[in-house]
């Protein structure tokens, strides 16, 4: 059957260039004077033009659809198509079951309709779709090909993506990066590199996938790499590219790459949309530079919830606790409301400056004003809360009446709580808890494993160590990231491999005469207690933060920030010592750890001893 698409009457284009559905009425009632809506083909382009221009007016498209006896089916296409970018997708299904009843349905239906069963993540409504595709002989149609592949991806059914794309006998450029996208977006990144570098043109959307996809998978120095070759390639740089890049900084702490970023998107002259804005809050937030961030935010023109909570997460994160809670009250003057990822900033933020009550009343506040759900990140939040501030007996409690099962969450901040206030026996529960639910958690062993050495208890710590082994449970080895000139540098705990290592040894040895000069003393409880002192300091010093710092001291400029990511938690010591460190160098030095920020200067320390 010939469907017969025509070119849109000039009336109906103004539909475009509407405000609301004021103006929308109005022609409407133009065209039913000028009875141009008894042409069943006028009337589904002006469906088709509200309902994919003005999403907040798809009810109004439905109640003119309605009135039409015999719809076209580009105005049921155009319906599922508008409803698969909606929030109720699901819609779309009823009006291909109205094509079905006195049309057939093309190759457009199953493209929109394949999206649809994405947005709704059912595998049977995706399976169904697929064997009506068959059916109707679309499934060689590429675009529907590629809408497939990622349907399947998006579902998680990468094996099932694959077995499409095999069938495809001469995979075009649109099947090639629907493969290559479902590949990246669920880990298979060298799955996908593979495919990417056998392709004779490289869309805008396959080299965006392609970064997107070591991005999110941790593999960020490979994701700026990608983009800088995406650059020489020629290829058109949008939002999704710059997303994916302040993703990558953000994941590093690639400060001087990530203001770069900011530099090229403003030289270029990228719109700087909502998500934009809010990409690169969060870059500079989770780089240690608040200033440039709260810069950011208030120079954007529009703000979401998301722009609100993300900036306050990075007051919190950075100790600024006060300044977080000052800024969600002006969120809430503005008429924004809160959601959960709010929630879980402000409570960050009274953590960090000790307001148990004042946190208390938020968190029931999000039930009782606002209508939210408690979910297990903000239980574990309270957790820390009581913790923190030596309250364990409350935070005890408070895990035992939660509504659900305590995550590993909610007891490894009581076990990091037992560890600040030295209560051995309830983080020997903690621990048993988590390894309950985590059996190869290896930071809850260690953490126990420090507070018996605090305590002196060496039998304590020898049967960690053994149940760690029993286990078969490895301790994560200590990395340490320190971006210098715009290259990131990598150390870990003992590697020597470093170009510059002869100089970085040099510094160390400086640093540790400088420390016992100012009369530092290292806490060497937590290093293994059958070594001689002199090798436990020395082993303390080549903890790879300690050897970041000292690459910082002879790489940078005297009064230039030293700013290094370490993927564990600081250890005492460390912490102790640089605290000295930023005093006798005279230098800042920002370490972000696997919980928080701790900004180092002139002997002190933003956590104040809390982290």
């Amino acid at each position: 059957m010939m469907i017969r698409y025509m070119a849109t009457h000039p009336t109906v284009t103004l539909v475009e260039s509407c405000t609301g559905l004021r103006e929308i009425k109005q022609i409407h009632a133009q065209l039913l004077i000028n009875g141009l809506l008894n042409d069943p083909y006028c009337l589904g382009q002006f469906v088709a033009s509200i309902a994919l221009n003005h999403q907040n007016n798809l009810a109004y498209s439905d109640q003119l659809l309605d009135q039409s006896h015999n719809p076209t089916v580009f105005a049921l296409n155009s319906m599922i198509r508008a409803y698969s970018r909606s929030s109720t997708p699901q819609r779309g299904f009823q009006f291909y079951n109205r094509i079905l009843q006195s049309n057939t349905p093309d190759n457009y239906t199953f493209t929109f309709l394949v999206r649809s069963c994405t947005q709704v993540s059912s595998s049977d409504a995706a399976l169904a779709v697929h064997a009506a595709i068959i059916k109707h002989g679309s499934d060689s149609n590429r675009h529907v090909q590629s809408g497939l592949i990622n349907m399947y991806a998006e579902l998680g059914f990468l094996g099932s993506a694959r077995k499409l794309f095999s069938e495809i006998r001469e995979p075009d450029l649109v099947s090639q990066t629907a493969m290559v996208s479902a590949c990246a977006r669920c880990g298979e990144v060298d799955f996908a590199q593979n495919l990417f570098d056998e392709m004779p043109y490289r869309d805008p959307i396959a080299w965006n996938a392609m970064i997107a996809g070591y991005s999110q998978c941790g593999r960020s120095k490979e994701a700026l790499d990608l983009f800088h070759l995406m650059q020489m390639d020629g290829a058109k740089v949008n939002e999704a590219t710059m997303v994916s890049v302040l993703s990558a900084c953000t994941h590093l702490g690639a400060l001087d790459q990530g203001k770069w970023a900011h530099a090229y998107i403003e030289r270029n002259k990228l719109q700087m949309t909502v998500t934009l804005g809010t990409a690169l809050i969060d870059m500079y937030s989770k780089c240690g530079n608040m200033s440039k961030a709260m810069d950011v935010f208030w120079g954007m023109k529009e703000r979401n919830v998301y722009t609100w909570s993300s900036a306050m997460g990075g007051l919190a994160m950075n100790g600024a606790g006060e300044k977080c809670l000052e800024l969600f009250s002006l969120m809430k003057q503005d008429g924004i409301q809160p959601n959960e990822v709010t929630f879980i900033s402000v409570l960050r933020g009274c953590c960090v400056v000790g307001l148990v009550e004042e946190g208390r009343k938020h968190f029931e506040s999000m039930t009782q004003v606002y209508g939210l759900e408690p979910q297990l990140e903000h239980y574990g939040c309270m957790v820390d809360l009581y913790g923190r501030a030596g309250r364990l007996d409350d935070a005890f409690n408070f895990i035992n009446n939660m509504p659900m099962k305590p995550h590993a969450g909610a007891w490894g901040a009581l076990l990091h709580a037992c560890k600040i206030h030295k209560n051995m026996e309830l983080g020997e529960l903690a621990l048993r808890n988590i390894v309950e639910l985590e059996a190869k958690n290896d930071g809850a062993y260690v953490l126990l494993s420090n507070i018996y050495a605090d305590s002196k208890n060496w039998d304590g710590v020898s049967s960690i160590r053994h149940l760690m082994k029993a286990k078969g449970v490895r301790k994560v080895p200590g990395c340490s990231v320190i971006e210098v000139g715009g290259v990131v540098h990598e150390f870990f705990m003992g590697d020597k491999s470093h170009p510059r290592y002869g100089e970085i040894e040099v510094m160390l040895g400086e640093i540790s005469r400088r420390l016992r000069l100012a009369g530092y003393v290292a806490n060497t409880n937590p290093v293994l207690f059958d070594i001689e002192e002199e090798e436990k300091e020395d082993a303390l010093c080549r903890h790879s933060e300690k050897v970041a710092i000292a690459f910082g001291l002879i790489s940078l400029d005297e009064g230039v920030p030293i700013r290094i990511v370490k993927n564990l938690r600081v250890c005492g010591d460390c912490h102790d010592a640089t605290k000295v460190i930023s005093r006798v160098f005279n230098r800042e030095i920002i370490v972000r750890d696997r919980n928080r920020f701790h900004h180092f200067k002139d002997g002190e320390c933003s956590c104040k001893g809390f982290w």
